[in-house]
């Protein structure tokens, strides 16, 4: 229970991250800010190379609103009593209409815009158009569904070659054809004429690749660039439209082409009551001309077979009632007449679907009124059919509607008819009645009479149709836009994509952020020990802290090369790692002072890779330089590493407790310089390390030793590999315990505070190595080695093993 206690109050001591341990990890990591600063700076600045500058044009039109103010032009007002302008405009609708595919393939078949030519550069293509497109090109072949590509060239002295011929995707031909400016040649995608512009300067050289869209294609694109929308759906009938492209003048030309066609495709609508009217009165012209030179032919006739003169001497009274008579009846007659041809064109079937005549002259205001409403309900229904189909219920709604009101229509013109019948037919009593009193009057008079009433209605009718015709011509020609161009296409010069101050901005974030969430990420995923700090929750008494250890070798992306296994302690020297050591130094002269006997201690770690021969060699020779008597063992049996240190004798230890030689006086190496730092290596690596050090005579040697030297020092191989440190260790008084920054797993850590609390090895301490200075928690881990088990041993050179003398560098 205790040990469990033990190992969950240490896993929830503090892992994380500090932001001050941060900032300086990041600090120290400079050169990965750099690179990747680089990195995302040069691929930001490629991409704005290679993307082509788009820039933006804007117009608004205002759409002229009759719920708010007539739409007819200035000066025709004197005309609306006429029934022809009477022009209903709601600003969705126009919306639509403006939107529509159909005016946007007008727009691309006016300005060619299915064919595209590019300039040639060195980062990306660039459009040419208006006034740098040197020549341009049609293919007449080429169906609406089709697309084709090519690349023209033209030298300095005119030749024109054609090549890389590709049509719908698929490449035809990459041979170069010959052509002639201003003419026409067959090449693998059909004939092409290539024209030149007024931009095209002769004696300099052109190559443009064109590329020919398919109809609809282009349509679709250039749809997706352009929007369309109103300013102000409350309170104000403008529309304002916005298109990015990256030719100004072709944005520009986009936005005026398609305003054009709009207004024309409206007049077009409106003119369409007119259109009809006019052909209804040339229609009614043609007969009644011919009718009226009938009449005059059977009065030329008449008079000249009877010989009868001029009438003028008429009875007064009876002749002027039975003249207000025959005016009455002409008025009537006209009305019923008309009256009568517009209930026979309604009730044809023929033509349902076509408008009335307007301003027939039946004489009835409300039924005139009744068939302008019913022709401009007509021109809805058919606009609602022309942008949908007869299904739509909005078009079944006003089929029913017109059904209805053409009923209602018939009827009014039924009554009208019998109205003006029983007029006339009282008229016609009152003028029998006159006729008769005129009896008196040669037979002759009276035919000439009614003859010359029939003449007089039918020229009357004649020049009444003539009027509505020159009044019709002239409402079609007075029929005004319902657009005013408030603000033409204008925009900045400034490119509005890419922006690149924006993409900079970002690419700079990024390249901050990538290394910045790389470290995060490693230093959050870090499992190892990586400084003081994670050791403070230990009970293990803490000795010491030894930096990392490398040379004065610098490239740009390290701060030190490769580890290389060395002695660091020189006399004199005030370096940090020196100043490390001579701290650890004093702290077990400190732990030795209350007991001078307890002067044998084992140096061992968890894993291999720790540092304990560097550690162990590095402090006997600092407490030599304190003229410490020192004797430092070589106990791992296994590996041998503090004897690379001097070379590797081949006698020693090893030699000693197998029996082969006696005097272990004979086997210590002495330093050169100080005489009183002694090492006793391996020597000959045995087969069984671990039945040897069982032997009494490592007792005996340790025992011997114990009162000739102040620190005995044991290299130890680690714990967790092999049991050789668990048998010497009991011959020994203390036990060093290093841990390695960057190496060790915290989650060991308890473990070695288990370790300490149950006494399992002596005195046991703790050195911290291989951590880096300044406060700074950047790790770079070195003299690591291994046990033959897959661990690696850190590098003593050979030259460094096989060289003689001494082994102090």
């Amino acid at each position: 229970m205790e040990n469990q206690e033990i190992i969950s109050r240490q896993g929830e001591s503090d892992s994380s991250i500090q932001i001050q341990d941060l900032f300086f990890l990041c600090l120290s990591k400079w050169r990965w800010f750099v690179l990747s600063l680089c990195l995302t700076l040069a691929v930001a600045v490629l991409y704005i190379l290679s993307t082509p500058d788009v820039y933006t044009r804007t117009s608004t039109i205002l759409i002229k609103d009759d719920s708010k103010g007539s739409s007819i032009a200035s000066g025709m007002e004197n005309f609306t009593d006429l029934g022809l302008f009477q022009n209903k405009t709601n600003v969705n609708n126009e919306l639509i209409a403006l939107q529509s595919p159909a005016t946007m393939l007008e727009v691309v078949k006016r300005l060619h815009l299915d064919y595209t030519y590019y300039i040639p550069g060195f980062f990306h293509n660039t459009v040419a158009y208006g006034t740098t497109l040197p020549l341009t090109v049609s293919i007449p072949s080429l169906k609406d569904n089709e697309s084709a590509s090519f690349v023209i060239e033209v030298s300095e002295d005119g030749n024109v070659v054609l090549s890389d011929f590709v049509k719908n995707g698929e490449d035809v031909d990459s041979k170069g054809v010959k052509a002639l400016l201003g003419g026409s040649v067959d090449t693998p995608i059909g004939a092409i004429t290539i024209t030149p512009t007024a931009a095209f300067k002769a004696g300099e050289e052109y190559t443009l690749e064109v590329v020919r869209t398919r109809m609809y294609n282009a349509v679709k694109n250039y749809s997706s660039n352009i929007n369309i929308s109103l300013i102000d759906e409350k309170k104000a009938t403008a529309i304002g439209m916005t298109i990015e492209d990256v030719s100004i003048q072709r944005a520009e030309d986009i936005l005026n082409t398609l305003i054009l066609v709009y207004n024309e495709n409206w007049v077009k609508d409106k003119n369409q009551i007119t259109v009809s009217t006019s052909m209804f009165i040339n229609e009614r012209l043609k007969v009644i001309e011919r009718d009226l030179g009938i009449v005059d032919e059977d009065i030329s006739a008449y008079k000249t077979q009877h010989l009868i003169p001029d009438l003028q001497a008429a009875s007064g009274l009876y002749m002027e009632q039975s003249s207000k008579t025959s005016e009455q009846l002409l008025t009537l007659n006209n009305q019923l007449y008309m009256t009568r041809y517009v209930l026979n064109y309604m009730t044809d079937e023929s033509k349902q679907s076509q408008l009335l005549p307007a301003n027939s002259g039946i004489g009835s205001t409300s039924i005139e009124s009744q068939i302008a409403e019913y022709n401009t309900k007509l021109l809805q229904r058919n606009g609602l059919v022309a942008n949908s189909s007869d299904q739509n219920p909005l078009v079944k709604d006003l089929d029913l509607s017109l059904s209805e009101m053409r009923k209602a229509i018939i009827v009014s013109i039924e009554n009208q008819i019998t109205t003006l019948s029983t007029q006339i037919e009282s008229l016609q009593k009152n003028e029998e009645e006159t006729i008769s009193k005129l009896a008196s009057n040669p037979t002759q008079e009276q035919y000439l009479l009614s003859v010359g009433r029939e003449q007089k209605v039918k020229e009357a009718l004649y020049l009444f149709l003539l009027q509505k015709r020159e009044e019709n011509e002239l409402s079609q020609a007075f029929t005004a836009y319902n657009t005013r161009v408030i603000t033409p296409p204008t925009g900045s010069f400034i490119p509005t994509a890419p922006v690149t101050r924006n993409i900079l901005l970002i690419a700079f974030v990024l390249g901050l952020m990538i290394p910045f969430g790389v470290i995060f990420l490693m230093e959050t995923l870090n499992t190892r020990v990586r400084g003081r700090k994670d050791l403070e929750g230990l009970a293990v008494p803490f000795i010491g802290e030894i930096p990392y250890s490398f040379n004065q070798r610098k490239n740009f992306f390290s701060r030190r090369p490769k580890d290389v296994r060395k002695i660091v302690v020189k006399e004199g020297r005030r370096d940090v790692i020196n100043e490390a050591f001579r701290v650890l130094r004093t702290n077990i002269e400190f732990m030795n002072e209350k007991d001078k006997n307890a002067n044998v201690m084992t140096i061992t770690s968890f894993n291999p890779g720790s540092g304990k021969s560097f550690l162990a060699v590095n402090v006997a020779l600092c407490l030599a330089l304190k003229d410490k008597k020192v004797l430092l063992i070589d106990g791992d049996m296994r590996h041998a590493s503090c004897s690379a240190y001097i070379n590797s004798p081949s006698v020693g230890l090893a030699d000693y407790l197998n029996g082969r030689i006696n005097n272990v006086d004979e086997l210590l190496v002495k330093n050169e310089k100080y005489d009183s730092f002694h090492i006793l290596p391996v020597g000959t690596i045995p087969p069984n390390p671990s039945e040897l050090l069982f032997s009494d005579r490592l007792k005996e040697l340790i025992e011997s030793k114990r009162h000739e030297y102040d620190y005995i020092f044991i290299d130890c191989p680690p714990i967790e590999i092999v049991t050789d440190t668990q048998i010497i260790e009991k011959l020994a008084d203390r036990t060093i315990f290093i841990v390695r920054a960057g190496l060790l797993e915290r989650s060991m850590l308890p473990e070695l505070d288990v370790l300490y609390k149950k006494n399992t090895y002596k005195n046991m301490c703790v050195i911290l190595n291989g951590t880096k200075g300044s406060g700074r928690n950047g790790y770079r881990y070195g003299y690591g080695y291994g046990y033959g088990y897959g661990y690696h041993y850190g590098d003593v050179s050979k030259k460094q093993k096989n060289a003689g003398g001494g082994w102090m560098d």
